[in-house]
C-alpha cells in the first residue's frame, strides 16, 4: 500500500483504530505507544489475523516516534482517561503535556501529516495541536461530530 497513517497511543481506541483500518486496507499502520511492547503485541496481533480476515497492510508497533516519517495522516488517541469524578478540565494540564509532546514529534518527523485529534478535551487539544505544530488550520482536525452521532443514535435504539 501506498499511503500511510500513523496512531499514537494503543490504547482500546488506537487499537481499534489501528485494526479499522487495517482490515479496510486503506492504508499501512504505525501504531506508536510509549508503554513498552504494547503496540508491538498489538500490531502483532494485527498482522497474525490479516490471513485470517483477508486483509493485506503493512502493521508496525513501536514506541519510536522515527516511524512517524511518511506519514499522510497522525491519528492522536494518546491521553490519560478520565477517571471517576473526573471532569473533562480536569484532564486538561496532563493530556495538554502529553499533546504538546506528541505534536513536536509529528512536526519533526512528518511534517506534511494531517493530524486527526481524538485525545480529550478534545477542544483543547486540537488547539495545543494546532499551536505546537504550526500547521494550517484545515490540517489539524478533531474527530468528535461522527462519534457523537454514533453515541446518540445508539442510545436512541437502546
Amino acid at each position: 500500500m501506498n499511503n500511510k497513517v500513523s496512531v499514537v497511543g494503543a490504547g482500546n481506541v488506537g487499537a481499534t483504530t489501528a485494526q479499522r483500518l487495517a482490515e479496510k486496507e486503506l492504508c499501512d499502520v504505525v501504531l506508536i505507544d510509549i508503554v513498552e511492547g504494547l503496540p508491538n503485541g498489538k500490531a502483532l496481533d494485527l498482522t497474525e489475523a490479516a490471513p485470517i480476515e483477508s486483509y493485506n497492510a503493512n502493521i508496525i508497533g513501536t514506541k519510536n516516534y522515527d516511524n512517524l516519517k511518511g506519514s499522510d495522516i497522525v491519528i492522536v488517541t494518546a491521553g490519560v482517561p478520565r477517571k471517576p469524578g473526573m471532569s473533562r478540565d480536569d484532564l486538561l494540564s496532563v493530556n495538554a503535556a502529553i499533546m504538546k509532546n506528541i505534536s513536536e514529534q509529528v512536526t519533526a518527523h512528518a511534517p506534511e501529516a494531517v493530524i486527526i485529534i481524538v485525545s480529550n478535551p478534545l477542544d483543547a487539544m486540537c488547539h495545543v495541536a494546532y499551536e505546537t505544530t504550526g500547521f494550517p488550520k484545515n490540517r489539524v482536525i478533531g474527530m468528535a461530530g461522527v462519534l457523537d452521532s454514533a453515541r446518540f443514535r445508539a442510545f436512541i435504539a437502546m
